[in-house]
């Protein structure tokens, strides 16, 4: 059988708050504040997150297929569920060519326009 979901395309660039929202579901499974708050922390403040701009991220990334949600978190909130987020094998496969491709575009670029560190 056929899955509905595609596999990521490596010469396909992610957008940077895909990439960020993947790298963040990485090392653990987050709800959604935790992931606005970890997106910020690993890009250094240069993405900060809108309630609608993460959940139409988060929404788009369920429907391929790249994070699942797994669970309700009430352990903090009791009577109020937390969506729970985590990265699926294709998210991974997603993320791993991501950080391939951009490995790549560094290494290319490193002897010709990048200072050598001493």
């Amino acid at each position: 059988m056929e899955s509905i979901y595609k596999q990521p395309d490596p010469q396909s660039p992610l957008t940077e708050v895909t990439y960020f929202i993947l790298l963040s579901l990485a090392p653990e499974d987050r709800h959604g504040y935790a992931i606005m708050k970890s997106v910020e922390r690993l890009s250094r403040g240069r993405v900060k997150l809108s309630t609608g701009t993460l959940y139409g991220a988060l929404q788009r990334l369920l429907e391929q297929g790249w994070i699942a949600q797994i669970e309700h978190d009430q352990t903090n909130h009791p009577g109020r569920a937390r969506k729970v987020y985590r990265l699926t094998p294709l998210g991974k496969a997603a993320l791993n060519a991501e950080v391939n491709r951009l490995h790549s575009l560094l290494s290319a670029a490193q002897p010709h326009v990048l200072e050598q560190a001493p």
